[in-house]
């Protein structure tokens, strides 16, 4: 079992920017995948984007050439630069830990609006 804490959340108008961040404490991050993923009214969680042990990275078609997903094993921190975003990227987002896949945070919530 893992704690998983995203914070970075807000609201922004379109073409705005935000970086989220989540904190893993009960395991190392080294040697796992890790994952953001957002969830919108009534709907199952998506995934996002999700970075390998050797920081290699896929992105969801929706956020690709817009999103950034990075980690710094070492202070156990998950990163999503999130650019160019859009009304349709209003959700709460998560973080997962591939090890501990049915453990979840609270969620940051995301709000993109004019």
């Amino acid at each position: 079992q893992v704690d998983i804490v995203e914070s970075g959340g807000g609201s922004v108008q379109p073409g705005g920017s935000l970086r989220l961040s989540c904190v893993i404490s009960g395991s190392r991050l080294d040697g796992y995948t890790m994952g953001w993923y957002r969830q919108y009214p009534g709907k199952q969680r998506e995934e996002v984007a999700r970075i390998d042990s050797s920081a290699s990275s896929t992105y969801g078609d929706s956020v690709k050439g817009r999103f950034t997903i990075s980690r710094d094993n070492f202070k156990r921190t998950v990163f999503l630069q999130m650019n160019s975003l859009k009304p349709a990227d209003t959700a709460v987002y998560y973080c997962r830990h591939f090890r501990y896949a049915d453990d979840w945070g609270q969620g940051t919530q995301v709000t993109v609006s004019s």
